[in-house]
């Protein structure tokens, strides 16, 4: 594995120790394994405006917003591969990660405006926990913005592990099984990202 293998993993809780952040600390931890860089992102720590919608993304691509955002765009172009997990927030993801999805409308602007690609598909891993029992519906609301944006970011999508009835914040420690299917999650994903360079 390349030493410069490099993934972004977005902790889109605000909390630091929830389900989903000991989720995506394991899918990291299998990352790493793997051989690849990790850098995390927390959405809700960062100076990140709302879009505006002024389509001055619409000339080249590129947010004119001046905050945290134009070292995050920074980073999504390097990177060879996303891991984001977020717990649900009535129905869909907590506002700190909606800002941020909200800002990559410019590259969104990129790849079906402005027609630019790279010449790979990068992987992505989404992790979604919810406190509700599970079911189908539970989890399509933030399954959906979730998508779009890996699509705008021109990536695929591996793997969606969601986890429901995650209450109190012992919960995930009950089903190790769950922490283990992330991690080789994680190992998938940087072997995916390896190959796809």
């Amino acid at each position: 594995m390349s030493p410069d293998l490099k993934l972004v993993a977005i902790h889109g809780s605000p909390r630091r120790n929830g389900h989903s952040s000991q989720l995506l600390a394991a899918a990291i931890k299998g990352a790493c394994m793997a051989g690849a860089c990790v850098e995390e992102l927390f959405p809700d720590a960062l100076r990140i405006a709302p879009c505006r919608e002024d389509y001055s993304c619409t000339q080249n691509g590129h947010c004119v917003i001046d905050d945290d955002f134009q070292h995050i765009a920074s980073l999504f172009e390097q990177c060879h591969g996303l891991i984001v997990a977020s717990p649900i927030f009535f129905g869909t993801v907590p506002a700190p990660l909606k800002l941020l999805i909200d800002r990559c409308q410019c590259f969104w602007i990129r790849k079906y405006r402005l027609h630019e690609t790279g010449p790979h598909r990068r992987p992505a891993l989404i992790i979604v926990t919810a406190a509700r029992r599970e079911s189908p519906q539970l989890f399509e609301g933030i399954l959906r913005p979730l998508r779009y944006f890996c699509d705008a970011l021109d990536m695929v999508v591996q793997n969606s592990c969601c986890y429901g009835t995650l209450e109190e914040n012992d919960d995930i420690r009950k089903d190790p099984q769950r922490l283990e299917t992330v991690f080789a999650a994680g190992i998938k994903l940087a072997q995916i990202a390896e190959r796809n360079r």
